[in-house]
């Protein structure tokens, strides 16, 4: 006990003349680390400038990536159903006497996260910055049409933006359920092109080489139709010839394109449009459709006559449509009434001559006289609505059997040109 207690004395001199010791170190260590310290600090200090480039760059960086995203953001495109939704549920909120930048908001929160949600937002703070609502929805182009902007805006000048609205909602509808009905009637014309299209390549690359092994070994001559297929079948194998071929055809498209977007190529393509024979009936029958259903609209929410007829001209994508609306309202504005001004638009000769029917015209007139041209243009459209389902019915039931036809031709004429050896076969292999 007493040796253990002299080793603990010990010990705790030591320890108390170890730190004796370095507390009298301690202001010559402090001088020697002072220059480390020092350079440590110049260091940090030389870091500093670098560190404020770095910053600036990345500011640069993340500026010029929100331009980026912005422009994709102003060219990019939301689906139908979404487009409607908005609309539907806008119209809905404002009639609960909610305010519009609310509504948004609100709107964009339900929203799932994608394009669609980052252009709702973008427009409500537009909206909460006192721009107006049209003026915000023009600045993406690519989600809402010029016929969407310029109903908003009249709708703004007239007062009544949930009845616009509730238009609107419908009328997207009408046009989103007119593209689903097409696309199913031609979804069975388009699988029997693709079957038809294996069934010729499986004849001409596998069954044919074959009859041609045969006729080879054995010196004979195929007949005439069948070497004309042989013939298709080696230029549509030659990778050279397809690579012309399909270089030659992009470079036509792309000429077409451009060709399509200039005044002469616009101006052929909606004559072709409108005068097909079949398909033209149904084109203007939907033009017409949107146009009245337009007109009824504005003109039962008190928007002028010019406002409406400047909506319905941006409405049409086809040149003569919009032409005949031009010339309208320049009549309106000498002082005709609205059936007049579309008569002499019209004119007795020309392409537009049978945009609108004579029907049209007179039924505007009697609205005109006993001035109720809005239950009119309603009547009117719901009349061609029903009328452009009954041609879309009947398009639909004519491109079955045309294609049914073409594909027949086409498949029977390759059986045809691959039997005839068949039938000659066997003198070939007795000879």
């Amino acid at each position: 006990m007493r040796i253990s207690s002299t080793k603990a004395a010990e010990e705790s001199d030591a320890f108390k003349e170890g730190e004796e010791h370095q507390t009298q170190d301690s202001p010559a260590r402090q001088a020697k680390q002072a220059p480390g310290s020092s350079q440590r600090q110049g260091a940090t200090n030389a870091e500093t400038p670098e560190t404020g480039s770095d910053s600036a760059a990345r500011k640069e960086h993340l500026k010029g990536h929100a331009q980026g995203s912005a422009q994709q953001l102003h060219t990019a495109r939301v689906k139908p159903p979404e487009l409607i939704l908005f609309t539907t549920q806008l119209a809905v909120m404002l009639d609960s006497g909610v305010v519009l930048s609310d509504a948004l908001d609100a709107i964009a929160k339900q929203t799932e996260f994608g394009a669609f949600k980052m252009v709702i937002t973008d427009v409500c703070d537009k909206v909460k910055g006192g721009d107006n609502f049209s003026k915000a929805l023009a600045d993406y182009p690519r989600v809402f049409s010029p016929m969407f902007i310029s109903m908003v805006r009249a709708s703004e000048a007239s007062g009544r933006t949930v009845e616009m609205l509730r238009v609107l909602s419908g009328y997207l509808t009408f046009e989103a359920e007119t593209r689903k009905r097409i696309k199913g009637a031609l979804t069975y014309p388009f699988v029997m092109a693709l079957m038809a299209v294996a069934a010729t390549g499986t004849l001409m690359f596998f069954v044919l080489p074959r009859f041609m092994k045969i006729y080879e070994s054995r010196g004979a001559a195929l007949p005439k139709l069948t070497q004309m297929l042989v013939g298709l079948s080696k230029t549509l194998g030659d990778f050279q010839v397809m690579t012309i071929v399909v270089t030659g055809l992009i470079l036509a498209g792309t000429a077409l394109y451009y060709w399509a977007g200039t005044a002469t190529g616009r101006q052929l393509i909606d004559f072709i449009k409108i005068r097909t024979p079949v398909l033209g009936t149904m084109f203007v029958d939907t033009v017409v459709t949107r146009s009245m259903r337009i007109m009824a609209t504005m003109v039962n929410t008190g928007v002028n006559l010019l406002d409406a007829i400047e909506v319905m001209q941006g409405s049409c994508e086809n040149y003569y449509f919009q032409e005949l609306w031009c010339g309208a309202d320049k009549k309106i504005r000498d002082g005709y009434q609205l059936s007049e001004a579309i008569q002499i638009s019209l004119g007795e000769e020309g392409h537009k001559a049978q945009l609108i029917a004579p029907g049209i015209i007179q039924m505007l007139r009697a609205g005109e006289k006993s001035g109720k041209l809005g239950e009119v243009c309603d009547k009117i459209s719901v009349f061609y609505e029903k009328k452009l389902e009954a041609s879309i019915k009947s398009v639909m039931a004519l491109i079955e059997p045309l294609m049914i036809t073409i594909l027949g031709v086409i498949i029977g004429t390759i059986a045809i040109a691959l039997l005839l050896p068949v039938f000659r076969i066997s003198s070939v292999i007795a000879h």
